[in-house]
C-alpha cells in the first residue's frame, strides 16, 4: 500500500458512511440487504473484485490468494442466497492474508466459525448449503455488487449504516463537503443549547 492510499484510508476512517454520503454530490451505496454479520468494525479499503457465475464460488480461493493485505474482497454474487459463497475456512485464509473485510452480494455460512475468525463480513444472508465449486469467473474486473458498479481499486467504506463506493478522484471533495456538514451540525447544536430554540434544520454560520 503506497503512502497516498494510506493517507486517504486514514482520512476516510474518520467518517461514517452517512457523513460520506452527505459529502458526495451523487453517492453510490450498495443495496441495503447487504449488512454486517461478522463484527461491528467499520472497514475501509480498496476493492479487489470477484465476478463468479451466479451460484458458483470455486474462483473465490484464487481471489484470496491474489488480493493484497488491506484490501476488501468484493464478491458480486448477484444476490444468490440459496448457497454460500463463503465459509469459515475462507475467513481463516482471509485473516492470514490480511484482508480488511469481505463484502458479498449473496450468502455465506459457518456463522460460528466466521465469528471466531473475526474477519469483518457483510453479506445478504446466512445459509447452510454451499455454492457450486466450479472454478469459473473473473478476478479484479469491474462488477455490479448490490446494484453499484465497483471497479478494482475503488475505495469502499462499510459500517453499520451501509456501504459506500468511491473513486479516488472524488474523495478530496467528498471529505471537504462532509466536514463542512459536520461543522454546520455542530454549530446548530451549539445555537440550540445557547438559545433553547429547537432548530430542526441544520444552519451554517
Amino acid at each position: 500500500m503506497d503512502r497516498s492510499t494510506e493517507k486517504l484510508i486514514r482520512e476516510l476512517r474518520k467518517y461514517s458512511t452517512p457523513e460520506l454520503c452527505d459529502g458526495a454530490i451523487e453517492y453510490h451505496t450498495m443495496d441495503y440487504h447487504i449488512i454486517e454479520h461478522i463484527t461491528d468494525k467499520k472497514i475501509v479499503g480498496r476493492a479487489y473484485t470477484v465476478k463468479p457465475p451466479k451460484g458458483v464460488s470455486g474462483i473465490v480461493p484464487d481471489a484470496i490468494l491474489a488480493m493484497e493485505p488491506g484490501q476488501i474482497l468484493v464478491i458480486a454474487g448477484e444476490g444468490y442466497g440459496q448457497g454460500s459463497y463463503w465459509g469459515n475456512h475462507r475467513s481463516i485464509c482471509a485473516k492470514m492474508k490480511g484482508a480488511e473485510g469481505i463484502i458479498i452480494d449473496g450468502a455465506f455460512r459457518d456463522l460460528e466459525g466466521c465469528r471466531e475468525a473475526g474477519v469483518p463480513l457483510f453479506a445478504t444472508n446466512v445459509t447452510c448449503g454451499s455454492c457450486k465449486k466450479d472454478r469459473e469467473g473473473e478476478l479484479n474486473v469491474p462488477v455490479i455488487c448490490g446494484g453499484v458498479e465497483v471497479c478494482p481499486g475503488d475505495y469502499i467504506v462499510a459500517d453499520c449504516n451501509g456501504i459506500i463506493v468511491m473513486k479516488e478522484e472524488e474523495i478530496p471533495g467528498i471529505l471537504e463537503r462532509a466536514q463542512a456538514k459536520i461543522e454546520a451540525e455542530q454549530y446548530t447544536i451549539r445555537k440550540m443549547k445557547e438559545t433553547g430554540e429547537i432548530i430542526p434544520r441544520v444552519i451554517r454560520r
